[in-house]
This record gives structure tokens, C-alpha cells and sequence, in this order.
């Protein structure tokens, strides 16, 4: 999926902006007394992190984070233990998704430089380069080379960190902080329980399995959602999703549901940057159609808190021991299976590829399609900060190996290759069923959002369709052909249509 990316964002403007840009705290380019005493031969790495941070000991940097296990960790470990090590406070505002969004691009839009490091999601990178919101992270450490620190070395990343370079030049404009499969879990004890196999085998002619197929999560939905019923249980044969006011829902849909059926880059064809069939899109195809059916056919067989569910609402259903199976956000696999003050299902929780209709595991494989969503974030900092370079050295002592796997266990994110390998990670995968080791080992297959400038209009667009069709009030087939229309109108608006 790379080239296509590289494809379609070298239609937009780049515009880099360097350290230097804006704010009344600016970098100066290393002396060469500075570059000798930052030398990684004559310190340690902590020493060298001291060294570069004692002019800025106590500034205050200001950040603003989703609220996910990954970055309340950041603030709740993580800060206190750089502040401890560099005398530089982190005060870290973790929040709602929607506001996480929308103060940062009013900080950014006004350069009034409130915020010193923002969240960047993948999904909103493209927006960010294309209007020139990011410091240039690769520019800065290479003009900077006081502030450099020696054990932050961008090559041990997974690939999830090229969705947050330049893909022109390959410059880096956020360290990765968070990267995570949406995965299917199941419930062991159920799928495992000898009575209940012998049941559904009779029933449906084949065996009792975690699902492979769609065909077969349908089947699964709907058994257990009838065993619930039958013995006076609150079990469900399915999370959703489908939270009929929230952008939640319209991602569940197009980057977890529609993949699953072939239709990949939310049905937009990326040469023409047109949804509707009749120009080349696929949103409103006769694949897409079925999709949208199959999901929506899916709300009888889950809890009634479906459509008001968001990914948190569903990381708590699989928990509550609610649903019998689901698509659950990886970041949420860790608690999910391990922490019983939160979990009834601890020790119960099996890992699995999402199931798929015919030929989209070969269209993965070959570089054509993907399995579903690789979802995470990065750690950017706006061109209007007005504390680059604690800032700067704040990212690099997140992007440091050694701080990673209690991180990784604690929020179920690795964004660093040795991560995988670290005895504190194993040993949790084996608690998680290899969840780890799918992700190393399968997370090619898994794709982050398309590589759209126009993310959020988009998405908002079509939204206002899902939102119809999860109500009732348009079939999926309306919902998907009226969503087509106004996707290329809108596309046209904004000067993207060819």
C-alpha cells in the first residue's frame, strides 16, 4: 500500500517547516564545544539526555493525547520520569477523541503555539503535511546535533512509522507512540466448551470454530446469541461498533467491514478520486452493498449497547464477557485479557486474523488489498511550539528502546522492532494467545487509513449515510448509493476530483 501512498501524496503540497520557523525559545545550531560534550563516546545516554535538557530545565511543555492505554501511561509513567531525568515538566492533556482533533488544529490554525506536542493520528497525517502543521523531526535532528540523543535510532521502528514520513523525501514528522491491529477476538471457553461444539455441529454441519469466513462469523453470531437467550444469559454473539452519532461507526464500516469484503481506501478510487461506480469507485458497488448488509444484519445478534458503542464501548462489552466475539482494537487486548479488575474474561480470550470474504487474504498477500485496520498515532510537534526543543528531546526519550516493553505490555502497542523480541513481551504473549505474534509476523496484511488530505470531510460525509442506514431509515444499498453522490461532489469541492 506504500506506493500508493507515495502515489497520491505527491499530487499535494509538502511544505516543511523547520525548528527554527516560529516561537521566542528558537534552536541554535550546535557549537562545536556542545557537538564534543553530547558525544556518545565520552557519556551515557542518560548523561547525554541531561546534558541537552540543562537549558531548558524547568520549562513546562504542553501536549495533547487521545485518551488511550498507550498515552495515559505516557502520563502517568512516562512524564514523571523524564521530568526526574531532565528537569523539564510534561504536562500532558489527555482527552476525548474529538477534542484531541479539534484544539491542536485551533492551536495550529491560529499559531497561537499552546501546545508544544500533539497526537497525531495516522489517520490525520496527510491534513498535517499538506498544510504544513509539523516540524520536520529528520531536518532538525541533522541540523541540530547537541539535541540528538544517541540511543534514538528511527531504524529500529516497525513499518507503521513510514505512514508518518514524508513520502517524498522519507523525512520523519512524528515518533510513533502507539501501533495496534484491530483483531478478532473470541472467547475460548465458549468456542472450547465440548457441549456447546456438539451443538452447533448438528445444528450447522460443521465444526464449532473461531471464525475464518464472514459467512461463518454470521453463523457464531447467531448461535451464541440464541444460547444466550435460551439459558437466561447476557451473551451476545457479537460486538458492533456502531455508534449511530460517532465517526466510530463510519470507521468500523470502512476500515474494518468493507476490507473484509474487497473494498479497500473507502471504495475511492486514488487515480480518479471518485467513490461512485460509474466512475471507477467501489462505495457503492454491489460488494460494498453486501458488506453494509452483513454488518447491519449483525445488530440483531449484539447487546443492546451496539449502537451506542465506540471502540471503548466495545473493548468494555468483550470484557464484560457481553459477546461471544468481536472486532477489538489490539490496544485494548492487553487489559482485556490479563487485568481482572477490569476483565471478567481473563484467561479466556483468544487472537485471530479477522475473518474475510473469498480472495481478500490473496489480495493481501500480493500487495492489492489488506485485512483490516493498522490503527495507531505519533507524536508530532506543531510548527507554532514555542518550546521546540525540549520538545525535540521529549520525543526522542519516547523513542527509545529501553522504555518500550513495560509500555508494550501495559497498553498492548509496539512500534519498536526489538520490541517483539523482549522477554517481558513474550511472556505476556503467551497471556494474550500471540497477539504479539501476529502482529509481528501477520501485521503486513493490516493497513492504516488511506492516504487522504481530506480525511475528515470525507469521513464525515459518508457518515451522515451509515448514521441512516444503522437507523433504519435507508437500506444499505440507499445508504451507499447516496453516499457515492455526495462523496464526489464533495471530492469536486475541494478540487480533487479528475
Amino acid at each position: 500500500m506504500l506506493k500508493q501512498k507515495i502515489t497520491l501524496f505527491m499530487v499535494g503540497v509538502i511544505v516543511t517547516v523547520s525548528l527554527g520557523a516560529c516561537g521566542p525559545k528558537m534552536i541554535e545550531p550546535a557549537s562545536a564545544e556542545q557537538a564534543r560534550i553530547a558525544s556518545p563516546q565520552a557519556k551515557s545516554s542518560q548523561e547525554i539526555l541531561a546534558e541537552a535538557a540543562k537549558p531548558y530545565q524547568g520549562v513546562v511543555i504542553r501536549g495533547i493525547s487521545e485518551n488511550t492505554p498507550a498515552s495515559t501511561y505516557v502520563r502517568d509513567v512516562l512524564a514523571p520520569a523524564f521530568e526526574k531525568e531532565t528537569g523539564i515538566k510534561v504536562d500532558l492533556e489527555v482527552t476525548t477523541y474529538d477534542q484531541m482533533y479539534r484544539l491542536p488544529i485551533k492551536d495550529m490554525e491560529a499559531g497561537t503555539g499552546i501546545y508544544d506536542f500533539i497526537y497525531v493520528e495516522q489517520d490525520f497525517i496527510y491534513g498535517y503535511l499538506e498544510r504544513g502543521f509539523l516540524v520536520n523531526l529528520t531536518q532538525a535532528l541533522q541540523e541540530h546535533a547537541n539535541l540528538a540523543l544517541p540511543d534514538f535510532n528511527p531504524l529500529d521502528f516497525t513499518s507503521f512509522s513510514n505512514e508518518f514520513k514524508d513520502p517524498h523525501s522519507g523525512d520523519l514528522y512524528g515518533v510513533p507512540m502507539e501501533a495496534f491491529l484491530k483483531i478478532y477476538l473470541y472467547r475460548k471457553d465458549l468456542f472450547e466448551d465440548p457441549t456447546l461444539q456438539a451443538t452447533f455441529a448438528a445444528r450447522y454441519h460443521y465444526p464449532l470454530a473461531p471464525a475464518i469466513t464472514v459467512d461463518q462469523y454470521r453463523d457464531n453470531a447467531a448461535f451464541f446469541t440464541q444460547y444466550g437467550r435460551e439459558q437466561g444469559l447476557e451473551l451476545w454473539g457479537t460486538t458492533i461498533q456502531a455508534a449511530n452519532n460517532h465517526p466510530a461507526a463510519t470507521y468500523e464500516f470502512l476500515e474494518t467491514i468493507a476490507p473484509a469484503f474487497g473494498v479497500y481506501n473507502w471504495g475511492i478510487n486514488l487515480e480518479k478520486y471518485k467513490a461512485n461506480v460509474a466512475d471507477g469507485g467501489q462505495l457503492n458497488s454491489r460488494q460494498a452493498k453486501i458488506a453494509l448488509t452483513f454488518w447491519l444484519d449483525l445488530l440483531q445478534y449484539a447487546p443492546p449497547e451496539a449502537t451506542r458503542s465506540t471502540w471503548d464501548e466495545v473493548a468494555a462489552t468483550f470484557a464484560a464477557g457481553r459477546a461471544a466475539q468481536g472486532w477489538v482494537y489490539g490496544e485494548n487486548a492487553a487489559w482485556i485479557a490479563t487485568d481482572s479488575t477490569r476483565s471478567k474474561v481473563v484467561g479466556k480470550v483468544g487472537v485471530a486474523l479477522p475473518p474475510t470474504a473469498p480472495a481478500v487474504i490473496e489480495d493481501a498477500l500480493v500487495d492489492k488489498g489488506y485485512l483490516g485496520y493498522y490503527d495507531g498515532a505519533a507524536f508530532g510537534i506543531p510548527y507554532s511550539s514555542q518550546n521546540k526543543e525540549a520538545a525535540l528531546l521529549w520525543l526522542q526519550y519516547l523513542g527509545r528502546p529501553a522504555i518500550q516493553p513495560e509500555w508494550a505490555t501495559t497498553s498492548s502497542r509496539v512500534v519498536h522492532l526489538s520490541t517483539f523480541d523482549d522477554p517481558l513481551v513474550r511472556t505476556q504473549d503467551k497471556k494474550l494467545n500471540g497477539y504479539y505474534t501476529l502482529m509481528k509476523k501477520q501485521g503486513h496484511l493490516f493497513a492504516g487509513a488511506p492516504p487522504f488530505p481530506f480525511h475528515v470531510a470525507i469521513r464525515d460525509t459518508i457518515g451522515l449515510y451509515i448514521y441512516q442506514a444503522i437507523n433504519r431509515e435507508l437500506t444499505p444499498a440507499e445508504a451507499l448509493d447516496q453516499a457515492a453522490v455526495a462523496v464526489d461532489k464533495e471530492l469536486a469541492r475541494l478540487g480533487y476530483s479528475r
